[in-house]
């Protein structure tokens, strides 16, 4: 074989690989793909459609173990509908297009917003996603497979901050005092803005100097 037809023979796989990643990877996925133990967090549900001739209708995502979704975005032309359990916990939420719905080329993002457990290890959420025809395709499936879950990986929480992951304010008896360390930084830190002025100062001086001399 040629070297051109050995370099053709290349650039179409390549093109081929590209391809079909690019369609492997369009499906429903939910944003960050990392989030931290015991925090609050926005979750965003991207749904594109890739049906031929039909439309995605609705969708629906259940909440997975380790996360507690207590709010949802509103979102026109679609709306919304959330399935509780006994203990009133959002248990899955399920937006439908009051139009048309997305066509092949579209796609689409709902939020939500939940605390995550404070010892989830990952929140695996799985969507079914319903077009025009009654077609289901259920992304519940494992990493890998023709239809997986997605999967946001929960990090290790840290003991400073509250619920909402800010830093908690304390005050009274409790409050914050400075340690050395602080204030030998700080000591720093002014002694090298004296320096730094000084030396402006003395440049200053010295400018003008020569100005006079010439």
């Amino acid at each position: 074989m040629s070297k051109k037809k050995k370099w053709s023979t290349v650039m179409m796989t390549m093109l081929s690989l590209f391809l079909f990643a690019g369609i492997a990877s369009a499906h429903v996925t939910v944003q960050p793909a990392e989030t931290t133990q015991g925090t609050y967090e926005v979750f965003t549900v991207r749904v594109p459609s890739e049906e031929e001739n039909v439309t995605t209708k609705s969708v629906q995502v259940k909440v997975p173990e380790g996360a507690a979704v207590s709010r949802v975005q509103p979102k026109p032309g679609w709306k919304v509908e959330l399935e509780k359990t006994a203990e009133n916990a959002i248990a899955s939420i399920t937006w439908t297009a009051e139009g048309e719905g997305l066509a092949q080329t579209e796609f689409d993002e709902f939020r939500i917003q939940g605390r995550v457990a404070d010892d989830a290890k990952e929140l695996v959420w799985k969507a079914y996603q319903t077009y025009s025809d009654n077609t289901v395709v259920e992304w519940v499936g494992a990493d890998g497979s023709d239809h997986p879950a997605s999967v946001t990986t929960v990090l290790a929480g840290t003991a400073e901050g509250d619920a909402h992951g800010a830093a908690a304010a304390v005050s009274g008896d409790n409050a914050a005092v400075p340690s050395d360390s602080d204030s030998s930084t700080d000591a720093v830190t002014l002694w090298l803005a004296i320096a730094a002025l000084a030396v402006s100062v003395i440049a200053l001086i010295f400018v003008l100097a020569r100005r006079r001399k010439a």
